[in-house]
């Protein structure tokens, strides 16, 4: 219970962080150009080592985030293929972090295809767990207001990630930073989501029990 009650707010507070980590670099760093420097390359570098603790510690949070919706979630709308595939991209984050940490310095040949791999798994894994998590929100009658914010937003990130796969042409940096940004909106939106629904349960639960007491005194009065 103790989990349940601070994995929201742990989600909520990584996603935050990343987000000021990531835009306060795109200011700071005036030896790279925005539009076309992936956010990768913010990795190293001045505060090269504040975005890999953003990274690891979304990793944290994206994992949390998915264990808790699974146990806020019932009956048809608790499946467990959400919360494993945003634990596969929570290891694919915490694999760029890490990797590009001391990889590029020890083994250079095989950081960029750790990093490679890691990116992929994290941006796959993500954005389809976006999608079939907004899907099990309409299976749930506590959940189904966010069920179709969350799915057009989820449908319109994965046509992001796509274009800016296929469109080779397009600015790279620009485009890998619409897509971040699009991922942790939506995260953002269901860990405040998540986090409200959590701070509501302990007042229905205690309302609920004090119903009942009232209940269990009529029924045994004469």
């Amino acid at each position: 219970m103790r989990l349940k009650r601070y994995a929201a707010p742990t989600a909520l507070v990584a996603v935050l962080l990343f987000a000021v980590t990531a835009t306060w670099l795109q200011f700071v760093r005036t030896d790279l150009d925005w539009v076309r420097a992936t956010l990768s390359l913010y990795l190293h570098g001045p505060g090269g080592l504040w975005l890999r603790a953003a990274y690891c510690f979304l990793a944290v949070g994206v994992i949390l985030l998915g264990g808790s919706l699974y146990a806020q979630l019932r009956g048809a709308a608790r499946r467990g293929l959400p919360g494993a595939l945003f634990g596969m991209a929570g290891l694919g984050l915490a694999g760029v972090a890490i990797g590009d940490s001391w990889l590029p310095a020890y083994t250079p040949l095989l950081a960029p295809l750790v990093h490679g791999l890691s990116a992929q798994m994290a941006f796959l894994c993500v954005t389809v767990a976006m999608l079939v998590q907004a899907w099990c929100f309409g299976r749930d009658a506590r959940w189904r207001r966010w069920h179709r914010p969350a799915w057009w937003w989820a449908w319109l990130t994965f046509a992001a990630l796509w274009g800016h796969v296929l469109w080779r042409a397009s600015p790279r940096g620009l485009g890998q930073k619409l897509v971040i940004a699009l991922v942790v909106g939506w995260l953002l939106l269901v860990s405040l989501a998540l986090w409200r629904a959590g701070r509501k349960e302990p007042a229905e639960t205690s309302g609920s029990g004090h119903n009942n007491g009232h209940s269990h005194h009529r029924d045994s009065a004469p």
